[in-house]
């Protein structure tokens, strides 16, 4: 699997690219983690309300423990602070809720916040990615030998945009076919560029006069 290109201007901005995508997540996630943080403020009033209803039901329930064993009267005057108590049971309970509901909201605020432009962001990058790394290994397990470019070079016309085509040769496929190694070589290194991958060894500029595969400077 080749994961980045052997030319060093795109490996470079390849690895620019993964740089930044990586300081993109890590932006977002402090920036996640900071809504979930001040959403969490909201839950302030229900601490409180919680506490204040723990502390409530406490102070009844140790009133009543007090009166409890007062001679004659028993559990008549108890009981009464007991089930105030449970007032501010419901207090301490109302508090709590609150308390969960708003974390439940700043967990889901922090993680959308974080997560949204992350996946909008990265589906284009891990998109790009893959698309070169296919495209790359399967072209470096194309080209191992000087005679591959023949292929590279008639894909070169097929993919490249005219106006490059013409720049190498005013009439690319009547070289091609003449087998004129100069040609074959200029428009098999566009479509290796594309590809990131440099030519194989022994693929270096031929001039006119060098001779063809068969010896002869052209193909039949």
């Amino acid at each position: 699997m080749k994961l980045y290109a052997d030319l060093p201007a795109r490996r470079t901005g390849q690895l620019v690219a993964d740089a930044l995508m990586l300081v993109w997540v890590l932006v977002w996630a402090r920036i996640g983690v900071a809504v979930h943080d001040t959403t969490m403020q909201l839950a302030e009033p229900g601490r409180r309300l919680e506490s204040a209803g723990s502390g409530f039901k406490e102070r009844l329930e140790s009133a009543g423990d007090n009166v409890d064993d007062l001679p004659i009267l028993d559990d008549r005057v108890a009981d009464p602070f007991r089930d105030a108590a449970g007032a501010g049971t419901s207090i301490e309970d109302a508090g709590h809720d609150l308390v969960d509901a708003v974390g439940r909201l700043a967990t889901t605020l922090g993680w959308v916040t974080a997560l949204t432009p992350v996946l909008i962001v990265g589906t284009f990058w891990i998109a790009a990615r893959l698309r070169f790394v296919r495209r790359a290994t399967a072209a470096q397990s194309l080209v191992d030998h000087v005679d591959d470019l023949d292929l590279f070079a008639l894909r070169a016309m097929a993919n490249q945009p005219l106006q490059r085509l013409s720049r190498i040769s005013p009439d690319p496929a009547g070289a091609w076919r003449r087998g004129d190694v100069d040609v074959i070589h200029e428009l098999a290194l566009l479509e290796l560029a594309d590809c990131g991958l440099r030519p194989p060894p022994g693929a270096g500029h031929r001039g006119p006069g060098h001779s063809g595969p068969d010896g002869s400077g052209s193909r039949t």
